[in-house]
Formats: C-alpha cells, structure tokens, sequence
C-alpha cells in the first residue's frame, strides 16, 4: 500500500511540472500548431503527447530527460517552421497545398480523387458552413489543413441580396439523387418524382449514361444539378501557398 501511494504522489508532481512546460512549449511554437495543424505540426503535437504520457504513466522513465526531449522537440518545430518560411521548396515537401474540389457548382471528380475526400466529406463540409447547395458555390479549396474554403457565386452573397433588396422565403436546399452513377430513388420519391422524370431530364441535358455522372442533387425546387465525371476547371490556375 505503500508503494502504491508513493508511486501515486510520483506521478502527480510529474504531472503537476510537466504541464507547465509542455503548455510553454506549446505557445512557444505558435498558435498556428492550435489554430491550423499542418501536417508537421500535427505530427509534433502527437510526439509531444506520446513523450508527456510516458513520463506521467511510468515512473521508470527519467523525468529530466522527459523534460529536455519537450525543449528539444519545441525548438524543432519553431526551426522548422522559420525553414518553411524562408524556403518555399521545403515547406512544400512537408505540407499539403490547397486543392480546387468544386468549381462553378461542379465538383472535381480528379482532385477529389486526389485528396482521397468522398462526395460526403465534402457535403458536410458545406452544411457545416450553412450551404445545402453545391450549385451555389463558386469556388471549393479544400486546404492544407484539410477544412474548406467556399466562395459563394454573386447572386448567392449575402451582401449582394440585401444592396438588391431581395429576399428569399426561405433557403434552397439540395438533395443528393445520384452519386458515382447509383440513383437514389428513395429520395425522388420523397420529392414526388421517378426514374422517368429523372431519365427526362437528364436525357433533356444531353446525358444517356447514368454511369459518367459523378454527382447530381436536386433542389426544392425540382431543379437537376450535375457534375460529370472527369469534371474539368482548366482555366483557373492551381492555388498555392
């Protein structure tokens, strides 16, 4: 019983001087490790967290070398991060670049692909941002710390509706009905619609394979909107940091 509290109080004090320092560390590197995580600083932070667990759950491992591996891998990171700075070429090879995943209301079926993010991934993403519409969207940048940017089309800005003093009842909302060539029928048959109405309008836009449709909503308004597979965006120039 001894022991046990005796190793007890031993893992409190190192708790009770390890926080201090790995929260020190932690805003010595910078609130871009917090704020963004890119995938280096993701990476430290992680190392970090392995280091300081050990040393608070095994009381074999030396406490002062703990301490010195927490400074150590700080100052890592900040050289780091002035080398990416200075040094455009490093910084590429250690992080992600921004990718162009929607385009004029059509997603990027290649630079998807490239991300390895799924049409769901993306779609939450939007409804995170209070978009139910891909149409609406101008541009999507999935970043190098894997959020996404949205740029809404003109008619769709906030600010423009209110110089123009137009108001909308109510928001329009999209529902995904084909996604890499499968038909969700379930969902034109909450809208009141079927494969033939379907079949219409695609047939009516110049489609007759289901299979080169990479995704396709429609809107509470009845309206069909449709990114093809191989979607391409050749006259934006890729973005970069």
């Amino acid at each position: 019983m001894g022991d046990f509290f005796y190793h007890c109080l031993l893992i409190l004090g190192r708790i009770i001087t390890i926080l201090p320092l790995f929260l020190f560390i932690t805003l010595y590197m910078g609130r871009r490790s917090i704020g963004e995580l890119p995938i280096f600083d993701y990476l430290v932070i992680l190392i970090l967290g392995a280091v300081a667990g050990a040393d608070i759950a095994d009381p074999s491992v030396r406490h002062l070398e703990t301490g010195f591996a927490i400074i150590a891998i700080g100052i890592f990171q900040r050289i780091i991060g002035k080398v990416k700075i200075s040094n455009r070429k490093i910084g590429k090879l250690i992080t992600f670049e921004p990718v162009i995943v929607i385009y004029k209301g059509k997603l990027l079926q290649a630079n998807l692909r490239r991300t390895n993010y799924t049409i769901d991934n993306i779609l939450q993403m939007l409804r995170e941002k209070n978009i139910f519409d891909i149409q609406n969207v101008e541009m999507g940048v999935l970043e190098g710390s894997g959020m996404l940017s949205a740029q809404l089309k003109p008619s769709q800005m906030p600010a423009t509706l209110g110089d123009l003093n137009i108001t909308e009842s109510s928001n329009q909302i999209a529902f995904p009905v084909i996604v890499e060539g499968v038909v969700y029928n379930t969902v034109l048959k909450q809208l009141g619609l079927d494969r033939d109405w379907l079949e219409r309008e695609l047939s009516r836009k110049g489609i007759s394979v289901l299979g080169d449709i990479f995704f396709a909503s429609i809107s509470s308004k009845k309206e069909l909107h449709i990114s093809m597979k191989n979607e391409q965006a050749e006259s934006i120039p890729p973005i970069y940091h």
